[in-house]
């Protein structure tokens, strides 16, 4: 048996997450059903991150093992020539049995971005988030900044989470924006850490978006933080404009480094 890793990106909008689902759409099934028409055997695909409903990926890194015998560039055309539209692969490499997409990750980054402007999005429906009221990015940074290093936050986690533990270590959080003269501004958040929790950056944006619009002052995120309450905190914020970017392994698994623009 050979161990394959993928690179995947995809538009979540028409799918019901990753998951294999009973009778709805998601990604895992939808590339599972493409590899084993190549392989020509049954393929199950494990992936660096399970994405929900609406949520993209612009790096998804999933592996599985087959008894075929291909070039790597044949996974890869294969592929792209039997997905939908909005699924493609990116790159194709062989692996030892000792990698694995999930446990062998040591690192994950998510990437919000969010139309701020009075008016809905059309153009960007479904890629992005949107809030109409005025953002100051000063003060959402300095609550960002308290989110830092290892806590709990079972105040950000959704109800149906099932992670054995809710202490998280996120190692980077930024927080920017870009002005456009068509679209309007963007806010781009950036979060990063070992694992997340189910809906924990959607939650957090939520948080963050409070106090940017001034209903809480930045200090209040470190209280809600400290509270692990999640009833204390902002609503879920949509999975629009979420976008998974990537796992980062141990080199010596010759996995390509996602291409993170800190």
């Amino acid at each position: 048996m050979t161990r394959i890793v993928l690179g995947l990106e995809y538009d979540g909008s028409a799918f019901h997450g990753w998951q294999r689902q009973k009778g709805l759409p998601s990604v895992q099934a939808t590339i599972e059903d493409a590899l084993a028409r190549i392989a020509a055997h049954p393929v199950r695909l494990h992936c660096a991150g399970r994405t929900d409903t609406g949520v993209h990926a612009s790096n998804q890194v999933a592996h599985f093992d087959t008894s075929a015998e291909r070039p790597l560039n044949a996974w890869i055309r294969g592929l792209n020539a039997l997905l939908p539209p909005s699924v493609a692969a990116r790159w194709a490499k062989v692996a030892d049995a000792r990698f694995h997409a999930r446990y062998s990750a040591c690192r994950r980054r998510y990437r919000y971005v969010l139309l701020n402007r009075p008016e809905r999005p059309g153009l960007w429906a479904g890629r992005a988030g949107w809030f109409h009221l005025p953002l100051e990015l000063e003060a959402m940074q300095t609550a960002a900044a308290f989110l830092l290093g290892a806590h709990d936050f079972s105040a950000f986690r959704a109800a149906g989470c099932q992670a054995k533990s809710t202490v998280k270590l996120l190692t980077h959080v930024a927080l920017r924006r870009e002005a456009s003269r068509v679209a309007g501004d963007f806010f781009v958040f950036d979060f990063e850490a070992s694992a997340f929790l189910q809906r924990m950056v959607r939650n957090l944006v939520g948080a963050l978006v409070y106090v940017g619009k001034g209903a809480w002052p930045p200090q209040h995120l470190k209280n809600v933080l400290e509270s692990r309450d999640r009833a204390l905190s902002a609503p879920t914020f949509p999975p629009d404009g979420l976008y998974f970017q990537g796992a980062r392994y141990d080199p010596s698994f010759g996995i390509p480094a996602p291409d993170w623009d800190d």
